[in-house]
């Protein structure tokens, strides 16, 4: 008799501030059952509900063994497909099911996906600051932890208001190069009268102050550090171009998201004028955006949200085209990834052949004690347990303790403020 679908439930939470979302999936075997992650933070209830509304109904009874068969049927029985709300509902479950053969064979995923091909996982880690002094303060902070790959970022990708304050205060007691790391065209930022709430940022100060901070870090650093960058989709296209030509004398280890997925197309610019690497997905969700950036090699790694394009499943055979065009694999880990997702991430890292880094965004405290299993970091790789599937569990009455709502982490009063991006005269742009 096969093993079937008893139940599956979304259980959300927020252990450290910022909304998780994650799949069981229950079956007829007594006490068998599977996570996954199936968070969309941004909109987290509406994941839920397309888990507990539309695929609940379908799945149940069914031979928890087909998960190639589960995941298309899920993937194309609303018709609509390749949206973010459906696509982490379906990955909940692919994950879950992934984690239930584990549990089955007795074998870890990586094992059960054809062994390791590394024993631990490189990782890179986050060094912010509100000016150079402070990046490199970050670097070298993470640097003796063990951290090998480090990703800089001044002033939250840009951020105007916030970045104008702290650096003014910074500048006034350790200037750089004796004029502030915004140079000459610090008051340009200015917004009209009656300009809308928003987190304010300006283009060319951003790209500036960017190209001055890894000249910085770059000359008490020298190159044996690998460094990276996050652009988050925030420049025209023609000014990405220009970037990545720019920063070319830092020998960065990638450029990421330096273009928003609209804008693909540019990419090919970008290859002809430069020799920066670049790794781009994080906001892809559809086999079309990834497609010809991958075939054409016109991007180095790719960074998808595994469970926005639908789970392990999808993602094994991501990985597969990009192996044959010489990509690498980068997935995307901050912290709105939960750990059962980095959990996922470290099994298919372990395993690939063309595993290129993990971004890892660390688990603080309650997320270990939440989710029992987590990954460990050590001297800068992160390593899975040897358990059976993906190795981590969730515990659903500490999970009760930290609800999603409320003013924290990302949301105030129910309403998302970071996304709510706006140029120096109020114009919406990209977050």
């Amino acid at each position: 008799m096969p093993i079937t679908i008893t139940n599956v439930k979304c259980i959300l939470t927020a252990p450290a501030g910022i909304g998780l979302a994650v799949v069981k999936v229950e079956t007829s075997d007594a006490g068998l059952y599977g996570v996954g992650c199936a968070t969309f933070t941004q909109r987290l209830t509406l994941v839920k509900a397309a888990v507990e509304d539309y695929l609940k109904p379908l799945l149940l009874g069914r031979d928890v063994a087909r998960i190639e068969d589960i995941w298309q049927l899920c993937y194309q029985n609303s018709y609509w497909r390749n949206g973010p709300a459906l696509n982490n509902a379906i990955s909940g479950v692919d994950q879950a099911l992934w984690d239930i053969k584990g549990k089955l064979a007795n074998m870890p995923l990586y094992d059960l996906l054809g062994g390791k091909s590394r024993d631990g996982v490189a990782v890179y880690r986050h060094a912010d600051g509100r000016d150079p002094q402070e990046v490199l303060d970050n670097v070298y902070r993470l640097k003796e932890q063990g951290i090998m790959y480090i990703r800089c970022q001044l002033g939250g990708y840009g951020g105007l208001a916030k970045q104008d304050e702290a650096l003014g205060r910074r500048a006034q007691e350790k200037p750089y190069n004796n004029v502030g790391v915004y140079g000459g065209i610090k008051g340009q930022a200015r917004s009209p009268e009656g300009a809308l709430p928003g987190e304010y940022y300006d283009p060319d100060v951003y790209v500036l102050s960017v190209e001055k901070m890894f000249d910085y870090v770059r000359s008490r650093i020298g190159f044996e550090t690998p460094l990276l960058h996050d652009v988050h989709e925030r420049l025209p296209p023609i000014e990405a171009v220009r970037f990545a030509k720019r920063l070319e004398p830092y020998r960065l280890f990638f450029l990421e998201d330096a273009l928003a997925p609209e804008d693909i197309e540019w990419f090919r610019r970008i290859r002809q004028h430069a020799t920066v690497p670049l790794a781009m997905g994080e906001l892809f969700t559809h086999p079309l955006e990834w497609k010809p950036l991958i075939t054409e090699q016109l991007i180095d790694f790719i960074r998808v949200h595994i469970s926005a394009i639908g789970g392990i499943t999808p993602a094994r055979k991501l990985a597969a085209l990009c192996e044959a065009f010489g990509v690498r694999t980068a997935w995307h880990g901050p912290g709105d990834v939960s750990p059962v997702g980095h959990a996922a991430n470290v099994h298919l890292d372990l395993h690939l052949h063309n595993f290129g880094i993990q971004e890892f965004s660390g688990f603080p405290d309650p997320l270990p004690e939440v989710f029992p299993g987590c990954p460990e970091l050590r001297d800068g790789y992160l390593y899975a347990n040897d358990k059976p599937g993906l190795g981590i569990d969730i515990d659903e009455k500490l999970a009760a303790k930290y609800p999603i709502h409320g003013d924290t982490g990302q949301f105030k009063g129910g309403v998302i403020y970071w996304t709510q991006s706006r140029l120096p005269d109020g114009t919406l742009w990209r977050p």
